[in-house]
């Protein structure tokens, strides 16, 4: 057989576990089931404007240059990004308009003059959300926690050391809470529980380390566009060698004897010793390996939420944007509740306004602009869908007409849409869930699915609904640790 290894899917974490297999001398072939790469990561285009379809929000950037580095590649030569000064403007229904300046000094002066707390607090929050990363990075995010080994390490005596502190017992909620009291403050970091598809009410404060990474490392966005990252690295991989083959579904993984032997296709079976699926777990366990039974954390856990998009080409410009807007809903408790018991969307949902033409101008027609509105959806358990997106249309309208001051449907050119059902079809996303499971109990968060499966040697899981977790960096990471267990091929070089 020789040395083969397939990877299925490629998403951004399939890719990325491509070009590691390439560096490892084998012989790489990615199927994907649709026309193109991407996953998620993805775009869409129409009559003049381009929308990146899916995450719109760029962390640790450097994970993406680790790549072309670790193939002896300038990242400058594939792919440039640059910070924003501006990570997001947010707006609340009693007319307070927040920016969350870069600079943090900048937006702790913004914080003192209109909201009820001081900058200082934001200060030792964020000091707070670094301690945390500095503390559960290298063992929650970036190693494995099912090898008994790496819990004999530094990193992960000085996490147990600081359990306590870590917050994994009390909601994001409760210590956000505790923090500020401006409850607007309180909102804008409750909603960083919606990164990987949370509830802040439930989920554990631990989270709060997402927030470190947009405002203390940073929030940057490519300068070609969030889809530009999908484009380079599989062009990277390209020149390592890497096979895609689009339009190929993979029907089963095959093993035997405990050791994974190939996948079958539709039209032929493909050999391989080593298997990485970056497909989300609970449809490959479902699919892909119906012979093999699914974990109960997996049956019984709580699945995360979804999205409904909104693609907008907009005939004017709206200058009181930024690229990135959150327009906060009045009672955001009771948005969870409608998301994650009635499996609904609230009246007065938290809307979200992504306008990429503010930095990539050619993603609009001069004088237009490209809107990506989203509101958080519930996972997709047989809704009446036609009729909830009628609804949420109507509501996500009038909110941008009330805090706006504007009459959106003359502006609206054209209107495309994603909804959950579609998210599953196209990315076989279990119920169009976009990060596999909640992190709605105080564990979750660290008891996602492992990324190898010692029952079946050679098999890896990569991707947001395995450990780590959802979102670019932490895909990112999950391909990391599992081709670090892979061996590298011996050559003769």
């Amino acid at each position: 057989m020789g040395n083969k290894a397939i990877v299925i899917g490629a998403g951004i974490a399939g890719i990325a576990s491509a070009i590691r297999l390439a560096v490892k001398s084998y012989d790489v072939t990615v199927y994907e089931a649709f026309e193109n790469a991407g996953g998620k990561l993805n775009q869409h285009i129409r009559d003049g404007f381009r929308f990146d379809r899916g995450p719109s929000l760029f962390t640790l950037p450097h994970l993406v240059d680790e790549l072309f580095e670790l193939c002896g590649e300038k990242p400058e030569a594939y792919f440039t990004y640059s910070r924003l000064k501006n990570t997001c403007k947010y707006f609340f229904e009693d007319g307070c308009i927040l920016n969350a300046w870069s600079d943090v000094q900048d937006f702790g002066d913004e914080i003192s003059s209109k909201t009820n707390d001081k900058a200082n607090t934001l200060f030792r929050f964020l000091q707070k959300s670094r301690f945390l990363f500095d503390v559960t990075s290298i063992p929650f995010l970036f190693s494995s926690f099912s090898k008994v080994q790496n819990y004999f390490t530094s990193a992960y005596f000085k996490a147990f050391i600081n359990l306590p502190r870590i917050n994994a017992l009390r909601s994001m909620h409760s210590i956000n809470a505790g923090y500020f009291r401006d409850a607007r403050l309180v909102q804008l970091f409750d909603r960083y529980a919606t990164y990987n598809g949370s509830n802040p009410y439930k989920a554990p404060a631990t989270l709060n380390v997402i927030s470190h990474l947009e405002h203390n490392t940073g929030a940057f966005l490519p300068d070609k566009g969030m889809y530009s990252i999908t484009e380079s690295l599989v062009k990277l991989a390209e020149k390592q060698g890497v096979r895609f083959v689009y339009n190929s579904r993979v029907e089963k993984i095959l093993h035997s004897n405990g050791k994974v032997k190939g996948v079958r296709l539709a039209d032929h079976q493909a050999d391989a010793e080593v298997v990485v699926s970056d497909s989300d777990i609970t449809h490959l366990y479902k699919n892909l390996l119906p012979d093999v039974k699914m974990p109960q954390k997996l049956v019984k856990g709580e699945r995360s939420t979804s999205a409904l998009i909104f693609y907008w080409g907009i005939k004017s410009s709206f200058p009181e944007l930024e690229l990135h807007n959150i327009l906060f809903s009045q009672d955001y408790e009771n948005e969870f509740t409608h998301l994650f018991k009635e499996k609904e969307i609230c009246e007065d949902p938290t809307v979200y306004i992504f306008i990429s033409c503010k930095q990539v101008k050619r993603d609009a027609p001069e004088g237009c602009e490209n809107w990506f509105v989203m509101v958080n959806a519930p996972e997709n358990t047989g809704q009446d869908w036609d009729g909830m997106i009628i609804k949420a249309r109507q509501n996500i309208k009038a909110k941008i007409n009330r805090m706006l001051h504007t009459n959106i449907d003359d502006h609206i050119l054209f209107e495309d849409i994603l909804d959950p059902l579609m998210i599953e079809k196209r990315t076989s996303s279990y119920h169009g869930s976009l990060y596999g499971n909640s992190s709605n109990n105080r564990m979750s968060a660290f008891s996602r699915h492992p990324n190898f499966f010692r029952k079946i040697r050679g098999l890896y899981f990569t991707g947001g609904s395995v450990h780590p977790g959802g979102g670019i960096p932490l895909c990112l990471a999950s391909a990391k640790i599992a081709m670090n267990e892979v061996k590298t091929i011996e050559t003769n070089e």
